[in-house]
Protein backbone atom coordinates (compact mmCIF):
# COMPACT_ATOMS: atom_id res chain seq x y z
CA UNK A 1 0.00 0.00 0.00
CA UNK A 2 0.81 3.54 -0.92
CA UNK A 3 2.53 4.63 2.21
CA UNK A 4 1.22 8.16 1.58
CA UNK A 5 -2.33 6.76 1.44
CA UNK A 6 -4.38 8.17 3.10
CA UNK A 7 -2.81 11.22 3.46
CA UNK A 8 -4.15 12.03 6.60
CA UNK A 9 -5.41 9.72 9.24
CA UNK A 10 -6.60 10.92 12.36
CA UNK A 11 -8.01 8.59 15.43
CA UNK A 12 -10.60 10.37 17.95
CA UNK A 13 -12.08 8.75 21.33
CA UNK A 14 -15.09 10.56 20.78
CA UNK A 15 -16.37 13.08 18.39
CA UNK A 16 -19.86 15.06 17.42
CA UNK A 17 -19.64 13.56 13.95
CA UNK A 18 -16.66 12.20 11.91
CA UNK A 19 -18.73 14.01 8.79
CA UNK A 20 -17.97 17.27 10.08
CA UNK A 21 -14.44 16.97 11.17
CA UNK A 22 -13.30 15.68 7.96
CA UNK A 23 -15.22 18.36 5.44
CA UNK A 24 -13.54 21.14 8.14
CA UNK A 25 -10.01 19.69 7.02
CA UNK A 26 -11.06 19.98 3.29
CA UNK A 27 -12.43 23.22 3.26
CA UNK A 28 -9.33 23.94 4.73
CA UNK A 29 -7.59 22.72 2.39
CA UNK A 30 -6.43 19.36 3.41
CA UNK A 31 -5.48 17.08 0.61
CA UNK A 32 -7.41 13.40 -0.35
CA UNK A 33 -7.52 10.58 1.04
CA UNK A 34 -8.67 12.41 4.76
CA UNK A 35 -10.10 9.40 7.24
CA UNK A 36 -11.39 10.38 10.65
CA UNK A 37 -12.09 7.54 13.05
CA UNK A 38 -13.68 8.02 16.21
CA UNK A 39 -14.56 4.98 19.24
CA UNK A 40 -17.90 7.30 19.67
CA UNK A 41 -19.99 10.05 17.40
CA UNK A 42 -22.35 11.57 19.84
CA UNK A 43 -24.14 12.96 16.64
CA UNK A 44 -23.49 10.53 14.28
CA UNK A 45 -26.62 10.43 11.68
CA UNK A 46 -27.57 8.92 8.45
CA UNK A 47 -29.14 9.06 5.39
CA UNK A 48 -32.09 11.74 5.58
CA UNK A 49 -30.52 12.96 8.62
CA UNK A 50 -31.42 10.32 10.61
CA UNK A 51 -29.67 9.67 13.95
CA UNK A 52 -27.02 7.05 14.07
CA UNK A 53 -25.66 5.98 17.42
CA UNK A 54 -23.49 2.73 18.52
CA UNK A 55 -22.20 1.90 22.08
CA UNK A 56 -18.16 2.52 22.38
CA UNK A 57 -15.82 0.38 20.47
CA UNK A 58 -18.85 -1.82 18.75
CA UNK A 59 -18.72 -0.15 15.27
CA UNK A 60 -16.51 1.00 12.77
CA UNK A 61 -17.03 4.52 12.54
CA UNK A 62 -15.01 6.90 10.24
CA UNK A 63 -15.59 9.25 7.38
CA UNK A 64 -13.22 9.51 4.32
CA UNK A 65 -12.61 13.06 2.55
CA UNK A 66 -11.99 13.02 -1.44
CA UNK A 67 -11.12 15.38 -3.82
CA UNK A 68 -11.85 13.42 -7.00
CA UNK A 69 -12.12 14.46 -10.95
CA UNK A 70 -15.54 13.49 -11.49
CA UNK A 71 -18.58 14.52 -13.07
CA UNK A 72 -21.42 15.77 -10.80
CA UNK A 73 -23.65 13.16 -11.66
CA UNK A 74 -21.10 10.36 -11.21
CA UNK A 75 -20.76 11.56 -7.54
CA UNK A 76 -22.30 8.58 -5.89
CA UNK A 77 -19.78 6.50 -7.72
CA UNK A 78 -17.57 7.22 -4.12
CA UNK A 79 -20.11 6.03 -2.35
CA UNK A 80 -20.65 3.40 -4.37
CA UNK A 81 -16.46 2.59 -4.17
CA UNK A 82 -16.00 3.27 -0.79
CA UNK A 83 -19.31 0.21 0.24
CA UNK A 84 -17.13 -2.21 -2.15
CA UNK A 85 -13.76 -1.23 -0.48
CA UNK A 86 -15.67 -1.90 2.84
CA UNK A 87 -17.65 -4.69 1.69
CA UNK A 88 -14.39 -7.07 0.95
CA UNK A 89 -12.92 -6.31 3.90
CA UNK A 90 -15.86 -7.13 6.52
CA UNK A 91 -15.75 -10.69 4.80
CA UNK A 92 -12.41 -10.87 5.35
CA UNK A 93 -11.93 -9.50 9.01
CA UNK A 94 -14.90 -11.56 9.82
CA UNK A 95 -13.80 -14.57 8.18
CA UNK A 96 -16.77 -14.72 6.10
CA UNK A 97 -16.84 -16.63 2.51
CA UNK A 98 -17.06 -14.15 -0.46
CA UNK A 99 -20.89 -13.16 -1.82
CA UNK A 100 -21.60 -13.50 2.34
CA UNK A 101 -22.63 -9.56 2.53
CA UNK A 102 -24.41 -8.09 0.43
CA UNK A 103 -25.30 -4.04 -0.84
CA UNK A 104 -28.81 -2.76 -0.21
CA UNK A 105 -29.75 0.02 -2.69
CA UNK A 106 -29.01 2.77 -2.32
CA UNK A 107 -26.37 2.78 0.43
CA UNK A 108 -26.73 -0.50 2.93
CA UNK A 109 -24.62 -2.99 3.77
CA UNK A 110 -26.61 -6.32 4.65
CA UNK A 111 -26.76 -10.11 5.12
CA UNK A 112 -29.49 -12.14 3.53
CA UNK A 113 -30.70 -14.57 6.10
CA UNK A 114 -32.06 -17.72 5.28
CA UNK A 115 -35.57 -16.76 5.18
CA UNK A 116 -34.74 -13.89 2.85
CA UNK A 117 -35.00 -11.01 5.50
CA UNK A 118 -31.97 -8.91 4.94
CA UNK A 119 -30.03 -7.54 8.17
CA UNK A 120 -28.53 -4.37 8.38
CA UNK A 121 -24.46 -4.71 8.91
CA UNK A 122 -23.74 -1.04 7.76
CA UNK A 123 -24.57 2.42 6.70
CA UNK A 124 -22.90 4.84 4.17
CA UNK A 125 -23.22 8.50 3.11
CA UNK A 126 -21.99 10.67 0.85
CA UNK A 127 -21.87 14.27 0.43
CA UNK A 128 -20.42 16.08 -2.12
CA UNK A 129 -19.23 20.03 -2.87
CA UNK A 130 -19.72 21.23 -6.50
CA UNK A 131 -17.60 23.45 -8.73
CA UNK A 132 -18.79 26.02 -10.32
CA UNK A 133 -18.41 24.01 -13.85
CA UNK A 134 -20.65 21.25 -12.32
CA UNK A 135 -17.92 18.40 -10.99
CA UNK A 136 -16.93 17.43 -7.67
CA UNK A 137 -14.92 19.78 -5.73
CA UNK A 138 -14.73 17.57 -3.05
CA UNK A 139 -16.75 15.22 -1.02
CA UNK A 140 -17.24 13.00 2.50
CA UNK A 141 -18.44 9.67 2.49
CA UNK A 142 -19.35 8.23 5.96
CA UNK A 143 -19.30 4.88 7.46
CA UNK A 144 -20.92 3.10 10.05
CA UNK A 145 -20.12 -0.81 10.30
CA UNK A 146 -21.42 -2.48 13.18
CA UNK A 147 -18.23 -4.53 13.92
CA UNK A 148 -17.66 -5.81 17.53
CA UNK A 149 -21.33 -5.43 18.99
CA UNK A 150 -22.81 -8.31 20.12
CA UNK A 151 -26.41 -8.97 19.65
CA UNK A 152 -27.62 -8.73 23.36
CA UNK A 153 -26.46 -5.21 23.28
CA UNK A 154 -28.19 -4.33 19.81
CA UNK A 155 -30.86 -1.51 20.61
CA UNK A 156 -34.50 -3.01 21.00
CA UNK A 157 -36.33 -1.52 18.45
CA UNK A 158 -33.60 -2.37 15.51
CA UNK A 159 -32.28 -6.07 17.00
CA UNK A 160 -34.54 -7.95 14.20
CA UNK A 161 -33.22 -5.55 11.12
CA UNK A 162 -30.07 -5.36 12.24
CA UNK A 163 -26.98 -7.79 12.96
CA UNK A 164 -22.78 -7.42 13.12
CA UNK A 165 -19.69 -8.82 11.96
CA UNK A 166 -19.34 -10.05 15.54
CA UNK A 167 -22.47 -12.22 15.21
CA UNK A 168 -22.03 -13.61 11.82
CA UNK A 169 -18.25 -14.42 12.91
CA UNK A 170 -20.07 -16.70 15.43
CA UNK A 171 -19.46 -14.89 18.39
CA UNK A 172 -15.73 -13.77 17.37
CA UNK A 173 -14.24 -10.78 18.65
CA UNK A 174 -13.80 -8.31 15.86
CA UNK A 175 -10.58 -6.24 15.26
CA UNK A 176 -11.90 -2.63 14.61
CA UNK A 177 -8.50 -1.55 13.34
CA UNK A 178 -8.05 -4.67 11.11
CA UNK A 179 -10.92 -4.09 9.18
CA UNK A 180 -9.95 -0.13 8.86
CA UNK A 181 -6.26 -1.77 7.64
CA UNK A 182 -8.08 -4.23 5.16
CA UNK A 183 -10.87 -1.52 4.46
CA UNK A 184 -7.75 0.90 3.11
CA UNK A 185 -6.12 -1.05 1.32
CA UNK A 186 -9.10 -2.39 -0.50
CA UNK A 187 -10.03 1.70 -1.01
CA UNK A 188 -7.13 2.65 -2.08
CA UNK A 189 -6.81 0.65 -6.15
CA UNK A 190 -10.73 1.04 -5.98
CA UNK A 191 -10.28 4.86 -5.87
CA UNK A 192 -7.20 5.13 -8.01
CA UNK A 193 -9.34 3.15 -10.53
CA UNK A 194 -12.50 5.67 -9.96
CA UNK A 195 -10.21 8.10 -10.90
CA UNK A 196 -8.81 7.00 -14.41
CA UNK A 197 -13.00 6.35 -15.15
CA UNK A 198 -12.75 2.91 -14.40
CA UNK A 199 -15.82 2.47 -12.15
CA UNK A 200 -16.47 -1.17 -11.04
CA UNK A 201 -19.87 -1.55 -12.16
CA UNK A 202 -19.63 -5.19 -12.84
CA UNK A 203 -19.25 -5.44 -8.66
CA UNK A 204 -21.80 -2.78 -7.91
CA UNK A 205 -24.77 -4.40 -9.70
CA UNK A 206 -23.60 -8.32 -8.79
CA UNK A 207 -23.64 -7.43 -5.33
CA UNK A 208 -26.89 -5.84 -5.05
CA UNK A 209 -29.67 -8.32 -3.11
CA UNK A 210 -32.64 -6.34 -4.35
CA UNK A 211 -32.25 -7.38 -7.73
CA UNK A 212 -34.71 -10.18 -8.54
CA UNK A 213 -37.13 -9.42 -5.49
CA UNK A 214 -39.88 -7.65 -4.47
CA UNK A 215 -39.37 -4.09 -3.45
CA UNK A 216 -41.49 -0.94 -1.97
CA UNK A 217 -39.79 1.82 -2.31
CA UNK A 218 -41.16 5.33 -0.46
CA UNK A 219 -40.24 8.22 -2.25
CA UNK A 220 -40.58 11.98 -1.81
CA UNK A 221 -40.16 12.05 1.85
CA UNK A 222 -42.74 8.82 2.13
CA UNK A 223 -45.57 10.12 0.63
CA UNK A 224 -45.68 7.59 -1.95
CA UNK A 225 -44.07 4.78 -2.65
CA UNK A 226 -42.99 2.35 -6.17
CA UNK A 227 -43.92 -1.53 -5.91
CA UNK A 228 -42.49 -3.65 -7.84
CA UNK A 229 -39.22 -6.08 -8.84
CA UNK A 230 -36.41 -4.93 -8.91
CA UNK A 231 -34.64 -6.05 -12.03
CA UNK A 232 -31.11 -3.83 -11.57
CA UNK A 233 -28.94 -0.80 -10.81
CA UNK A 234 -28.09 1.70 -13.15
CA UNK A 235 -24.25 2.20 -12.99
CA UNK A 236 -24.33 5.18 -15.11
CA UNK A 237 -27.11 7.11 -12.82
CA UNK A 238 -27.24 5.20 -9.60
CA UNK A 239 -30.98 4.26 -9.91
CA UNK A 240 -32.33 1.35 -8.76
CA UNK A 241 -34.68 -0.15 -11.95
CA UNK A 242 -38.15 -1.64 -10.71
CA UNK A 243 -40.03 -3.45 -13.27
CA UNK A 244 -43.71 -2.36 -12.61
CA UNK A 245 -46.51 -4.33 -15.61
CA UNK A 246 -44.12 -4.96 -17.94
CA UNK A 247 -41.85 -1.70 -17.98
CA UNK A 248 -39.03 -1.16 -16.17
CA UNK A 249 -39.02 2.45 -14.02
CA UNK A 250 -36.19 4.43 -12.81
CA UNK A 251 -35.74 5.18 -9.47
CA UNK A 252 -33.12 8.10 -8.17
CA UNK A 253 -31.80 7.65 -4.66
CA UNK A 254 -32.06 11.12 -4.39
CA UNK A 255 -35.87 10.51 -4.23
CA UNK A 256 -35.87 7.85 -1.95
CA UNK A 257 -36.79 7.81 1.71
CA UNK A 258 -36.66 3.89 2.26
CA UNK A 259 -35.83 0.90 -0.09
CA UNK A 260 -36.90 -2.73 1.54
CA UNK A 261 -38.03 -6.11 0.12
CA UNK A 262 -41.65 -6.58 0.25
CA UNK A 263 -43.32 -8.53 2.58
Amino acid sequence: MNPDFPARLERFASVDSTQAIVRAWLDAGCPEVAVAVSDVQTAGRGRLDRSWTAPSGAALLCSIGFRPVLAARHAWRLGATVSLAMLDAAEDVAGLRDGRLALKWPNDLVVVMEEGQLRKVAGVLGESVLDADGSVASAVVGVGVNADWAAADFPPALASSMSSLRELAGGRPIDREALLDGFLARLEPRYQALTDDRFDAGAWSARQATTGNDVVVEVGGGRSAVVGRASGVDPETGALWVRIDGRDVAVDAGDVTRCQLAG
